[in-house]
């Protein structure tokens, strides 16, 4: 299940850098974790849904490639975002 409209606009507009902001490393990130969760909440009850446990991973990896690619070019924009969402950082 994906993401309500509703919720996918807040998120947008809480982390956009610019209005009409949709596709910054920040809103992408913002919005992977927004997912994240909802799969990590979906598998503590569903333990044996190996193919979204799959879907998971995949969204994870994307995370990460994301939050490396930030914190190579703006790194305060990196620790700024990693504190707001709860997301552990590399040092």
């Amino acid at each position: 299940m994906g993401i309500d409209k509703d919720t996918k606009t807040k998120i947008m507009g809480e982390f956009a850098r610019h209005e009409g902001d949709t596709g910054s490393p920040e809103v992408q990130i913002a919005l992977l974790t927004n997912r994240i969760q909802y799969l990590t909440e979906h598998l503590r009850t569903h333990k044996h849904d190996e193919s979204s446990r799959r879907g998971l991973l995949k969204l994870v990896g994307r995370r990460r490639r994301l939050l490396n690619y930030l914190r190579r070019k703006d790194y305060h924009r990196y620790v700024a975002l990693t504190d707001r969402l709860g997301i552990r950082r590399k040092a």
